[in-house]
């Protein structure tokens, strides 16, 4: 059993929530909020938020998954919007935008989400 990492379920994200220093605090829920927010506002519908990991250096990295490639130009400035509302450094806030085709996921709703993770590694395939 993993203690250094939780599940959250965000409307359409099924996020993992991972510390590399213990179990996933409260300001992680809320950060996940955030990002959410950031990632419904600004990027395509097909944009998912999958993984947050929290480092002991105290940064943040975010994956995100999408089907359409333009979503990855907005990473930098949702870097520092993130950065802002959370009161970080824009430094210790990492977005990794990940683009698959549409071929390679099921779009049908939670089928899709959990396909993005497995292509993320954020899970293993079922098997």
């Amino acid at each position: 059993m993993e203690f250094n990492s939780d599940w959250l379920t965000l409307g359409k994200n099924r996020v993992r929530l991972r510390s590399t220093s213990g179990f996933p605090a409260e300001t992680m829920r809320n950060m996940a909020d955030v990002v959410k927010l950031a990632i419904e506002n600004n990027m395509s519908a097909r944009a998912r938020l999958v993984e947050i990991v929290f480092q002991q250096e105290r940064t943040y990295e975010i994956a995100i998954g999408t089907t359409t490639a333009n979503d990855a130009v907005c990473a930098p400035q949702l870097e520092a919007a993130i950065a802002v509302v959370l009161g970080l450094e824009v430094s210790q806030v990492n977005i990794v935008v990940t683009t698959v085709s549409q071929e390679e996921v099921d779009l049908h709703f939670g089928v899709y989400e959990r396909m993005l993770a497995e292509k993320l590694g954020v899970v293993p395939p079922i098997q």
